[in-house]
């Protein structure tokens, strides 16, 4: 019989629900954003900046940026772990990633 010591260990149940948690975030600005355009046919430029001048959309997007952030780094992540087995190689992959993602927030 095996017996397995459990020491501090999450096995992927933080990281499953962070990937659900970011994809209900990313649904839920998906269908605020079509919502809006059906409901607003006509949209130009003075309309898209009018919704985004609002504090509550912009923190809308402000979160569903960082949740998608976040969604991106453990599917990546949880990939890499799967296919990827040096370890030199693995750790140069999460490096680029996060470098990537940490400029993709600062633009």
């Amino acid at each position: 019989m095996v017996d397995r010591v459990v020491t501090g260990a999450h096995y992927g149940l933080r990281d499953w629900l962070f990937q659900r948690i970011t994809a209900v975030v990313a649904a839920a600005y998906a269908l605020f954003l079509a919502g809006y355009a059906l409901l607003h046919p006509s949209l130009d430029y003075y309309g898209w900046t009018g919704l985004f001048s609002n504090q509550i959309v912009r923190a809308f997007t402000l979160l569903f940026l960082l949740a998608a952030y976040l969604h991106a780094w453990v599917g990546v992540r949880d990939v890499v772990m799967d296919y990827v087995k040096p370890a030199g190689l693995r750790l140069a992959i999460y490096v680029a990633v996060i470098l990537a993602l940490l400029l993709y927030a600062i633009w």
